[in-house]
């Protein structure tokens, strides 16, 4: 049987968030783009690094990826989505903070350097679950940095924005997930890819805990490409969640767009 990224998808966003592979999540995204992705093929690869990892430690993982791999942040085209896909960062040995901080956990897992991730706002970073006080910038070549460092990333990154405790909490799978079809959406929308906006917006519809308002944007992609049904089903969802939330405004709004959409249909 083919494999059908779409299913997979819903398999992993509707099992719990504890314990997600996030590389195979990462992969299926990427197979949205390019359904002939051998995933199997490409975590395989991902087992490969990691037996190559000596010795099995911080110090030998970052040697291996951002020396003798040569990872490194895609500071020429940001934007690119392929920065995105696990597999083209693979191929391509480079990516954004993200991507290439997923690749380091999910090597580091495999041999057995134990790392979580850190949403910091502008910026992904990794922490050392063995000495909490360091922290790893894969988009900067797997540098070391201390609490203070972290903190000046933070300034640089948003100015005048004070540094909050809470930046350094540990993410759940689906909140790193979120933030990766995030930055898609950005790049997919400023290319005007309508196509490729709206699978990354049925993406995040599937996430758990996901706003009325994501819902909306991807009803109105959809009726934006003619796909009036789907669109009015979407807005009757959100409408439903609105409500279910306490926002009976919103909800009213939402429901009112589900059956503009229907009338199309007349």
């Amino acid at each position: 049987m083919a494999f059908d990224p779409g299913e997979r998808w819903r398999e992993l966003v509707d099992g719990p968030g504890r314990g997600l592979a996030l590389d195979e999540a990462l992969l299926v995204v990427a197979a949205h783009d390019h359904p002939e992705l051998d995933v199997e093929s490409q975590l395989e690869r991902l087992d490969e690094l990691a037996a190559r990892c000596r010795p099995p430690t911080l110090d030998g993982l970052l040697h291996l990826l951002f020396v003798e791999e040569g990872f490194t942040g895609n500071r020429d085209d940001y934007y690119d989505p392929r920065n995105s896909y696990l597999d083209a960062v693979l191929d391509r040995r480079t990516g954004i903070p993200i991507t290439l901080s997923i690749l380091t956990l999910e090597v580091g897992r495999r041999c057995g350097v134990p790392l979580a991730p850190v949403n910091l706002p502008g910026h992904f970073l990794l922490r050392d679950r063995v000495d909490p006080d360091v922290f790893v910038d894969p988009f900067n070549g797997g540098a070391v940095l201390d609490r203070t460092a972290v903190e000046r990333l933070h300034a640089a990154m948003r100015p005048g924005e004070p540094f909050d405790e809470t930046h350094l909490d540990v993410p759940g799978p689906f909140d790193i997930l979120a933030r990766v079809l995030t930055n898609l959406q950005l790049v997919f929308t400023q290319r005007s890819d309508v196509a490729g906006l709206t699978w990354v917006l049925r993406l995040r519809s599937q996430l758990p805990g996901v706003a009325p308002s994501e819902l909306r944007q991807l009803s109105r992609v959809l009726a934006a490409g003619g796909s009036y049904h789907e669109a009015a089903a979407v807005a009757a969802e959100a409408a439903a969640r609105a409500d279910a939330a306490g926002l009976p405004d919103l909800a009213a709004s939402l429901l009112a767009e589900s059956r503009r959409l229907l009338a199309k249909l007349n």
